[in-house]
């Protein structure tokens, strides 16, 4: 396993087996609190990720035993006049974007707290896995603000107009296995195994096709929202897309041959 830092607060994993890497929050002292700088961190992780073609899937997790990240880093903002925050604005945005936008597959492993971006960031990934220590909510209009990274538009598209209304209303935390009951995240694993089971997850998607991968991704995300006419455009697009491929020769090759594929990734 091979490991990149991205400053001082994010960490890169490339797993040597599988085509499956981490991107790990690594702020401890401050519960993995998003700051100005780490947001450039993870923007800057999730660009490099995107741009390596043997990357299959990515697992967001956390160094921290007791949270995967409690939201944005309130001491900081505290500290910046208007015109500061005006300009850091971008930045934030472009973390919960880059992991968001993030081409491959993408698991969050949740433990502890996940609140506010904190819980945007899981949000902004395709699989959340939590295990029973997790506490999630998006809290924001408890300080004053809504949530920016995502969550009024990521939340109900997971459970719906009036839940994603009521929690975010109420500001209220959810515990693990509610937040399993709800649909706020999709596993819920025992104690401590949340990493674990999420790259086991990452693992099983990383066996199959890099451009079925990439594809199905595409279509899932953009026909979010669509009229079912509009999404089986979308669909279809992508369908395209991977129906001349190498993956796609080699894919049907070794299903006839009982064999297990050699994915050229093309």
């Amino acid at each position: 396993m091979s490991e990149e830092r991205f400053g001082e607060f994010v960490l890169v994993r490339r797993h040597e087996q599988g085509h499956v890497a981490e991107l790990v929050l690594d702020r401890p002292k401050a519960m993995n609190a998003v700051s100005t700088e780490m947001a450039r961190s993870i923007a800057g992780a999730c660009a490099a990720l995107g741009e390596d073609r043997d990357v299959r899937v990515v697992v967001l997790a956390s160094t921290h035993e007791r949270a995967f990240c409690v939201g944005a880093d309130l001491k900081e903002r505290n500290s910046l006049s208007d015109a500061e925050l005006v300009r850091q604005r971008p930045v934030a945005r472009e973390a919960y974007t880059g992991v968001l936008e993030l081409p491959v597959p993408t698991v969050a492993a949740v433990h502890g707290f996940a609140l506010g971006g904190g819980f945007e960031l899981a949000l902004a990934c395709d699989v959340i896995v939590a295990d029973r220590t997790a506490v999630v909510g998006l809290p924001e209009v408890s300080v004053g603000v809504i949530p920016g990274g995502g969550g009024t538009q990521l939340l109900p598209r997971r459970v719906g107009a009036a839940r994603a209304a009521e929690l975010i209303f109420s500001a209220r935390r959810v515990e693990a296995v509610e937040a399993g009951e709800l649909g706020l995240v999709d596993q819920v694993v025992e104690e401590g195994r949340d990493r674990e089971s999420a790259l086991a997850l990452a693992a099983r998607i990383a066996g199959n096709s890099p451009v079925g991968l990439r594809a199905a991704k595409r279509a899932l995300r953009l026909g979010q929202g669509l009229d079912l006419r509009a999404g089986l455009e979308v669909e279809d697009a992508a369908w395209r897309a991977v129906a001349f491929s190498g993956d796609r020769a080699e894919g049907v090759a070794a299903f006839n041959e009982k064999r297990k594929p050699e994915w050229p990734g093309e």
